[in-house]
């Protein structure tokens, strides 16, 4: 009795050291499917991974050209919305319901979008694989060249390259069976782009850039053999396969390519043209509805413009107005090292201001960059290029300085706003640097109407944080602003109402001072990304529309540092979410 009774005191008191073993809570499950799931998606897109700072697959390329890729994408969309369907949402924590529902609809979007046949159209004039498989290999993009272990990486990728730039051309060639093309209009703008990438000679080819100067923790042993590698590899697979490119387009795609510009002209192309207008906004907003919004806000700025002119005390009409922003000089940099120089003056008196309307900034900084010259000719005038989330690498500002015309003074501090910060930099940065985040929500460029939306709207910022003194700064605010509702009108009416080309381009002159150039390629943007450029004004205006809510339910109580703070950390969301999300907060605002 008493051994028994010793053996149960030590089993109690050895039971109140060692926890007892717990099943795992329903949202440790989602986590670890989480981060299995995200770890699956860096295999299949190895670029990303690279984009990310993440460098374990930075020799990688997956060719997504092939039917067994198409086959398996589909697959693995069915199986992870049947895993996802296993977790009960009701048991998840808030945050992690918040992304069991955006993964749903992520998914059910991507399943309902394979119908539509995007693979036969794999390249334009504003991208494709060819034309950033050479930006990466400039060395001034995200492929790092600062090890040998970079440049053999970069060579294994590069080679990998050359059965999809081929299966590029098969793609394009069903396409051509199936009545799927590109309008001929744009594909035009596509021939200079490979004409400069289909070089015979490796050593004046954009791919030579890094092996011309090599960093000094490459040794000179290893240079020898990496400069030799990359000769052959260019000069016998790379570029013959460019070369067989650049012959496809120019003399059997180009010749074959429709004359129609909407997206409803191709086939399923009205259904098509639907789902990429509610990927875009999403909202269930239609194509008319989307018109009409876009009518009114056009009218709407072109009031403010008129109320501009007035206050500088021009002598003439809009028309006129514009005209006469659009020749003077005085408005336009004649060097592409002045415009440059101003963005990254804005950029030291930006950071220096936010802090007036956020407590929240990135760790992460960014520079201002030129546009490569290979693609400044149909790139858009400014883009921004996410930091590495390991901190190697900052944001990059791209500015294009090909036509300086379309490049106006006036417009430089809108732009900066939207592009840098507190824009895209602060939103996508911040996301990036949550690590309480889902990867798929710190990484994910799933929701343009947030994202653009948030950009957009960090505009309209300005006088808050004590820019636009000057008259024609805010002209320029008002100039972008109009631009994005333009975009309303002629996406919708080029897809859904059939507009010409020329109607549209026709209809941006009429009602702005934009550069004709600056319009052409814009217009020529919409008709081969049709949906797209409808997320920045929908989204804007949401987010204007819940400060305003959130400014009257709260009165005195309503801190915008706060609403920031809420917009900026939810990573990226669909806007019903967003709402959701503010409105919450709204009501613990309330009860404090």
């Amino acid at each position: 009795m008493r051994r028994r009774h010793a053996l149960s005191l030590l089993a109690t008191s050895l039971a109140a050291r060692v926890p007892a073993w717990s099943a795992p809570t329903e949202s440790e499950r989602f986590h670890r499917w989480l981060d299995a799931q995200w770890e699956l998606t860096l295999q299949r897109d190895p670029i990303l991974a690279t984009s990310l700072g993440d460098p374990r697959y930075n020799g990688r390329l997956v060719d997504t050209t092939t039917p067994a890729w198409r086959a398996q994408a589909r697959r693995e969309l069915r199986q992870k919305l049947k895993a996802l369907a296993g977790f009960d949402k009701a048991r998840l924590e808030p945050r992690d319901r918040v992304s069991w529902s955006m993964l749903k609809l992520d998914l059910e979007q991507e399943l309902a979008g394979e119908r539509f046949p995007a693979w036969m159209q794999p390249i334009s004039q504003i991208g494709g694989l060819p034309s950033f498989l050479a930006q990466m290999g400039t060395g001034q993009s995200i492929q790092p060249f600062k090890t040998t272990r970079d440049y053999d990486d970069w060579l294994q990728r590069l080679a990998a390259a050359v059965p999809v730039l081929d299966g590029t051309v098969a793609n394009m060639r069903q396409g051509l069976k199936a009545g799927v093309t590109q309008p001929r209009a744009v594909m035009e703008k596509v021939l200079p782009q490979l004409q400069s990438l289909a070089v015979a000679d490796p050593e004046k080819s954009l791919f030579w850039g890094p092996f011309k100067a090599f960093p000094d923790a490459v040794p000179p042993a290893d240079r020898e053999r990496l400069t030799a590698a990359m000769r052959q590899l260019l000069a016998t697979r790379v570029l013959p396969a460019y070369g067989r490119l650049l012959a496809f387009v120019r003399d059997d795609y180009l010749p074959r390519a429709r004359r129609t510009t909407a997206w409803s002209d191709l086939p399923d192309g009205k259904a098509w043209y639907a789902w990429r207008v509610r990927q875009s906004t999403t909202l269930a907003l239609t194509p008319d509805e989307i018109h009409e919004i876009g009518l009114k806000e056009v009218a709407r700025i072109l009031g403010e413009m008129e109320g501009v002119r007035k206050q500088v005390g021009f002598d003439g009409d809009l028309k006129a107005f514009f005209k006469y922003l659009q020749d003077d000089p005085k408005f336009y940099f004649t060097k592409p090292e002045d415009l440059l120089d101003g963005y990254r003056a804005l950029q030291k008196k930006i950071n220096g201001l936010t802090p007036k309307l956020f407590d929240i900034q990135p760790k992460a900084d960014y520079e201002v960059r030129e546009v490569e010259a290979f693609r400044a000719e149909s790139a858009a005038g400014a883009s921004y290029e996410q930091p590495a989330a390991d901190g190697s690498r900052p944001g990059v500002f791209y500015v294009n300085t090909f036509n300086l015309k379309a490049q106006p003074i006036f417009g430089m501090e809108t732009l900066s706003l939207h592009e840098a910060s507190p824009g895209h930099h602060f939103q996508i940065s911040i996301a990036q640097e949550d690590q309480t985040l889902p990867s798929f929500r710190r990484f994910g460029s799933h929701y343009t109407a947030y994202v653009e939306g948030w950009a957009l709207y960090a505009e309209s910022l300005g006088k808050e944080l004590g820019l636009f003194t000057d008259p024609y700064q805010w002209y320029g605010r008002l100039s972008d602003e109009q631009l994005r509702a333009m975009r309303l009108v002629v996406d919708t009416g080029l897809h859904a109402k059939g507009w010409t080309r020329e109607q549209a381009i026709r209809y941006m002159l009429d009602n702005s001072s934009m550069a004709e150039s600056d319009v052409v390629s814009e217009v020529e943007r919409y008709i081969v990304w049709p949906g797209q450029a409808l997320g920045y004004k929908i989204g804007q205006l949401e987010i204007t529309r819940l400060r305003a809510e959130a400014e009257a339910a709260l009165g005195p109580k309503f801190d915008v540092k706060g609403f920031h703070r809420v917009v900026l950390t939810a990573g990226q969301v669909p806007l019903p979410v967003l709402r959701e999300l503010v409105l919450a907060w709204v009501t613990e605002r309330k009860r404090a």
